[in-house]
């Protein structure tokens, strides 16, 4: 990993290339990020940076976060994220980060926190089938079945996929392409779909698998 950036999900449009196919494509506001730490072998036993994204009041900054930001000599953050770069020696505290850091036809990895679904059954969360709808089949046509065996083990296995919480949780999707560049603007047009709700905080990074 050698680049990265913190942004909004700002939605989803759609462009056209050359041939005038139609590209789907999430807009992304990317940056402008500060760095705000650098950690260091010697201190912290592995090599990494932290940078800052979106700001924020004096009034909404905690103690910690403020002294924080003041010994870096930066301004207040809304969100901080860590990343291991392959050579953190390019980067210094202060330095700015902005969209123009990637180029068009770059191939990149997105993390963010999905869209919280809330409850779920099992047959929204894990695409489990069901019973038919019709002939009698009761108020089980929804339900996941068989918990496991009788008397042995006389328990539920661990790991049993049942109906519970679904999505906002963080999901990574990889080997994604950036189409379209606007520096003036710190916007980032990427190839497909992204995790998360519109004004959701991704982080952006060179792909592992390019």
């Amino acid at each position: 990993m050698q680049k990265c950036i913190v942004g909004k999900k700002i939605g989803m449009t759609q462009l056209f290339d050359e041939n005038g196919k139609v590209i789907p494509v999430t807009v992304v506001e990317a940056g402008p990020c500060v760095v705000v730490q650098k950690k260091t072998t010697e201190n912290d036993g592995y090599e990494a940076v932290q940078i800052g994204f979106g700001d924020i009041s004096d009034k909404a900054v905690n103690k910690p976060r403020k002294g924080h930001f003041a010994k870096a000599g930066v301004a207040n953050k809304r969100e901080l994220r860590e990343f291991r770069l392959a050579d953190c020696s390019i980067l210094s505290v202060g330095d700015i980060i902005k969209a123009d850091t990637f180029a068009v036809g770059d191939a990149i990895d997105v993390v963010g926190i999905s869209k919280g679904k809330g409850y779920a059954g099992t047959i929204k969360r894990y695409n489990f089938g069901r019973l038919k709808e019709t002939h009698g089949s009761g108020p089980v046509a929804r339900h996941q079945g068989s918990l496991g065996a009788c008397s042995d083990p006389s328990r539920v296995m661990k790991g049993k996929k049942l109906p519970g919480h679904l999505g906002a949780e963080r999901v990574t999707v990889q080997n994604l392409e950036i189409v379209k560049i606007d520096a003036e603007n710190n916007l980032i047009a990427i190839k497909g779909a992204i995790p998360g709700p519109k004004g959701g905080v991704v982080s952006i990074c060179d792909s592992v698998k390019a």
